[in-house]
């Protein structure tokens, strides 16, 4: 057996075997299978899809090629959430300390940002001093004592799906159910959470835009865990305008401490609030998320799990040195806010990577001034452009180019939550 004939097989439309599958991801993760021949694998994977065995297959050896956590010792019961990613998208900041407070342990394994969205680890790491690289027993220990962490998978848990994700962010391989489905939930089951919600986005700024193919990841990842054991659920979410009024790593952060103040912007709680009451129900307690977020009870759970990973919740944020505005160029009600050209636009204004070695700008990233809905006039701000370099406004300039629609005719609000899916 040989990497190439792996490769041909799936390129020419054929199911591969168990063994061709443990064969080629075993020899990725050990370093015998290189990059160039992985990244052509995951290409005729995006074109040829998996089947129903070689997707169990595929995810299977993906959770046995490292450890599994082993979370016995937590009395709390475990739940966990993950979003496959959107523009704006930091619900998780105040969600997993919120559930924590409400009564569960959330062990939440998070991931670096791929293509135009952004990544939770990413953002953390513009608080000084936070660590996401944390033993295990270091996770158990925060989970004991404080209910919640949001942390970076260890090196031997599920180290397979660790290479994959890079490589994937930076060979065009990301838009695909089955290595989609196979990331998220090999790290999920390998975590050793009890139950999972999953928040699967729909529109524009998704990986997946149309809301057939969220459902069938949705459906797709739902029937993955329960067949290993997960009681999961899955929250389709609206991911055509960006979530809440900023992109960027520190930025973020510093909207999701708002929510946990009792503020911010109303579609980012809701998204929050919704996946806090089915991951409550899923952990079988019976606490109310809005009046633990209004007691200020997540807030202090927030400020214990920062500390707990090194972080300082008080110290200031980083901040841009450079910044440009976006205008309106004519009156009425902005209609359309674009969020995969807002999250390219903080991408390449330094908030994303090119390259999976490349680091990511803490500070840099869009404030969003207007919302869709609101009213605007010519000449005034629409979006506020923040990097560290200010050669990389030009391009992010032209990602926002078609950003925007701008008209007179009566609004149309989206939904937020579009549909639940369960088995």
């Amino acid at each position: 057996m040989n990497a190439l004939d792996v490769i041909r097989t799936k390129r020419d439309g054929g199911e591969l075997t168990d063994a061709q599958i443990r064969f080629f991801l075993d020899g990725y993760t050990a370093g015998r299978i290189p990059d160039e021949q992985t990244s052509a694998l995951l290409m005729a994977i995006v074109f040829r899809g998996l089947t129903a065995r070689e997707l169990a297959t595929w995810t299977a050896t993906m959770i046995d090629s490292g450890a599994r956590l082993d979370l016995s010792s937590i009395s709390r019961p475990t739940v966990d959430k993950h979003s496959t990613g959107g523009v704006g998208d930091k619900v998780s900041l105040p969600l997993c300390p919120l559930v924590a407070a409400c009564g569960a342990a959330v062990p939440q394994l998070s991931g670096r940002g791929l293509g135009h969205t952004g990544g939770t680890l990413d953002k953390l790491e513009a608080i000084p001093g936070w660590r996401a690289r944390l033993g295990n027993e270091e996770v158990l220990r925060i989970l004991r004592d404080v209910g919640a962490v949001i942390c970076a998978a260890s090196d031997d848990l599920a180290p397979a799906d660790r290479k994959l994700y890079a490589l994937r962010d930076v060979t065009g391989t990301v838009e695909s159910i089955p290595l989609i489905a196979s990331s998220i939930m090999s790290k999920k089951i390998a975590e050793g959470t009890s139950a999972l919600v999953l928040d699967v986005k729909t529109g524009g700024g998704a990986f997946l835009p149309p809301i057939e193919k969220a459902r069938e990841l949705a459906q797709t990842m739902v029937g993955i865990g329960e067949r290993n054991g997960v009681r999961t659920v899955a929250l389709i979410t609206d991911m055509e305008w960006p979530l809440g009024r900023t992109a960027g790593n520190g930025l973020e952060v510093a909207e999701a401490v708002e929510v946990l103040a009792g503020g911010g912007p109303s579609d980012v709680v809701e998204v929050t609030l919704a996946l806090a009451r089915e991951m409550v129900a899923l952990a079988g307690l019976h606490a109310d998320p809005a009046a633990m977020l209004a007691s200020g009870r997540a807030m202090d759970v927030w400020r214990a799990m920062i500390r707990a990973q090194g972080g300082d919740p008080d110290a200031p944020l980083p901040q841009a040195t450079e910044r440009e505005l976006v205008r309106a160029t004519t009156t009425g009600t902005l209609q359309h806010l674009d969020a995969r050209a807002v999250g390219n636009a903080a991408w390449r204004l330094g908030a994303g990577r090119a390259r999976k070695e490349d680091p990511v700008s803490p500070s840099a990233g869009v404030r969003i001034l207007v919302k869709p809905g609101e009213p605007v006039s010519t000449g005034q701000p629409l979006l506020e452009l923040l990097t560290d370099d200010v050669a990389r406004i030009p391009d992010a300039l032209i990602a926002l180019a078609d950003a925007f629609v701008v008209s007179h005719a009566p609004f149309r609000p989206r939904l937020l939550v579009h549909e639940r899916l369960s088995q």
